[in-house]
């Protein structure tokens, strides 16, 4: 099976990981999580790498889950340690699988060895946001947008919920309520984004950035990295993504209790119509 995420080398030290569906605006399905987390694996493993790059393909770094695929199976996964439960049905089975493929996987990443740049371009939605998030720093094209529509799904939003820590919470709500996208200059104000650059500049930029955090010492990086995210989980970071998630498992509940699906289908229509309005 071919993967849906490739990896370059654009730079000595730096390897790009590129969400590579570009026909379905880089669209998530279980095969793209768990082949970039094959990815990341790879990547930290490897003594030649001293950063990594997550980019997207096409025009979009990511619309989000794809909705179309919610029920496919989740794939075999050697290093993955808490399957446990994933083929039960209901919700109890759903439960898992969040906890793996989406919970999981992205906690894994926020704690990498290395550091991590989420190079950010095109419209950035709900489970993109999943992605973008647990990287140490992000750098965005100026026309790039964040949005996370998923309230109109009956649910609270992505289940990497960490929309406070990266807007404030004024700002998340209203994200949150309303589903309007923060432009890429709101999110740089904000403290969400790094550096907004020409999109034409994006590729270079980042691997411009990502080549000088290569050129410092791997384990005084690894140890800066580690200090600043358990400042974080100090402050209560984990603790709140953790309360968010079980919200978010409710909101399946309730959808499958009241529709007989994980999401309320009325919400599709509506978030298609926010992004025919530019919002999202």
């Amino acid at each position: 099976m071919t993967s849906l995420v490739r990896r370059e080398t654009p730079a000595p030290g730096v390897a790009r990981l590129v969400l590579d569906r570009p026909e379905r605006r880089n669209a998530q399905n279980p095969q793209m999580l768990y082949d970039l987390d094959a990815a990341f694996v790879s990547a930290a493993r490897d003594d030649g790498v001293k950063a990594i790059i997550l980019a997207g393909a096409g025009p979009d770094f990511s619309s989000g889950h794809d909705v179309s695929e919610r029920d496919s199976p989740i794939p075999a996964d050697p290093v993955a340690t808490l399957g446990a439960g994933l083929t039960t049905p209901g919700i109890e089975g759903r439960h898992a699988f969040e906890c793996e493929a989406y919970l999981g996987l992205c906690r894994r990443w926020r704690d990498l060895p290395k550091p991590t740049i989420g190079q950010a371009h095109g419209r950035v939605i709900a489970g993109g946001l999943m992605l973008l998030w647990p990287m140490d720093l992000i750098v965005a094209g100026e026309t790039a947008t964040f949005a996370d529509p998923v309230v109109a799904l009956g649910l609270n939003g992505a289940e990497y919920f960490s929309h406070m820590w990266e807007v404030g919470p004024r700002k998340a709500k209203e994200m949150l309520f309303t589903g309007a996208a923060v432009t890429a200059q709101e999110a740089h104000e904000r403290g969400m984004v790094n550096h907004v650059v020409p999109d034409g500049q994006l590729d270079q930029f980042t691997v411009d950035l990502a080549t000088r955090i290569a050129e410092m010492p791997a384990y005084g990086l690894r140890l800066a990295k580690a200090s600043i995210n358990a400042a974080l989980d100090a402050q209560g970071y984990g603790v709140a993504i953790d309360a968010a998630f079980a919200q978010h498992m409710l909101g399946h509940a309730n959808n499958m209790a009241k529709h007989g699906d994980i999401i309320d289908p009325a919400g599709v229509e509506a978030i298609r119509g926010l992004a025919r309005r530019g919002q999202s």
